[in-house]
């Protein structure tokens, strides 16, 4: 059977597109570039720019083809303001939209599509279930939200489309954000945290969510929405407090008001110099964590990488980098 991944030479593309090949099947990533990952050996690769409608039909998609979309603009590098919109709507909707029309027009019906945890906002109870409300607090989550929504009309018209919303995914190939965390660490600095640190923070490791696609297509991309994030994450304050001493560091964890941060990185956001990103710092202190047991009940999915292994591992990536090495996409994480 043929499998099309869209983005699949991002993130979790590299990821799943081995799962997908020691399983027998024939592979195809259509991405904008072509890197030099390893996870290309067995695939087919094909140019493609998902905001362009005749580029995404030109793939060539068959009837009875898998289709997984993971092409998505992310929270990180950090945008103003006013090129919020534009920047995360050309792939992240309009991609999307593209993407379920040329599967429409070859009769097509099967779609592994990510979102996002960001469409739930604020924490309204918790663990937050796949029913918690939503409300996105920027233009990523909304731009994720309303692919849902159009997810939901094309399932009425036949389609079977698996949804996911992960948590911050992490693993080799992307620091994103901790890396201003680990220079503060590398740099004996202290390490402020939006409130007192006693609420939980919760990953989902890349690995985890390859399998968790793979999955669904095994499941036959059941129409419904999924969490994927890690079991019991643990308190912000033993998160970084053991990474501060699995690094031998001096920094010391500042508790903040987590009010009076908010509002001085609303003014900075406000003056177009933002230093983090609304829909992230907004719910820092909450307690944000994702019931996952549907995807388990389900899909016999299981996250198998804990909090703490996931940033260590992330830690030492971050210092092969800074040393000049690079870290092969197929290392694992200690769980």
């Amino acid at each position: 059977m043929r499998h099309i991944i869209f983005g699949g030479d991002g993130f979790v593309g590299r990821h799943l597109a081995p799962k997908l090949l020691a399983d027998g099947h024939e592979v195809i990533v259509a991405d904008i570039q072509r890197s030099d990952l390893p996870h290309y050996r067995g695939v087919r690769f094909v140019q493609t720019d998902v905001t362009n409608r005749t580029a995404v039909a030109a793939v060539g998609i068959k009837a009875d083809d898998m289709v997984y979309n993971l092409s998505a603009k992310m929270l990180s590098p950090i945008q103003v303001r006013a090129k919020r919109r534009e920047f995360f709507w050309s792939v992240n909707f309009h991609g999307t939209e593209n993407v379920i029309f040329a599967m429409d027009k070859a009769g097509a019906s099967n779609l592994v599509h990510f979102t996002t945890d960001m469409i739930y906002g604020h924490t309204v109870t918790h663990p937050m279930t796949e029913e918690h409300p939503v409300a996105p607090l920027g233009e990523y989550g909304l731009s994720k939200l309303k692919t849902e929504e159009l997810a939901a009309e094309w399932r009425k018209r036949g389609m079977r489309i698996s949804l996911f919303r992960p948590r911050l995914i992490i693993g080799p190939g992307r620091l994103g954000i901790l890396e201003k965390l680990f220079r503060l660490i590398d740099l004996n600095l202290p390490v402020p945290m939006i409130g007192s640190g006693k609420n939980p923070y919760q990953f989902i490791s890349v690995f985890d969510c390859a399998e968790a696609a793979r999955l669904a297509f095994k499941a036959g991309a059941p129409n419904e929405a999924y969490n994927l994030g890690s079991l019991n994450p643990p308190p912000v304050k033993k998160l970084l407090g053991d990474l501060i001493r699995h690094a031998g560091s001096k920094s010391l964890l500042i508790p903040t008001p987590a009010w009076a941060v908010k509002r001085t990185l609303d003014l900075l956001d406000l003056l177009n110099l933002p230093i983090m990103d609304p829909e992230q710092y907004l719910i820092a202190d909450e307690v944000c964590v994702l019931d996952v047991s549907k995807a388990e009940h389900q899909l016999g999915w299981v996250p198998q990488y804990r909090d703490e292994g996931m940033l260590i591992a992330a830690y030492k990536e971050y210092r092969l980098k800074k040393e000049g090495h690079t870290l092969a996409a197929s290392h694992v994480p200690s769980g």
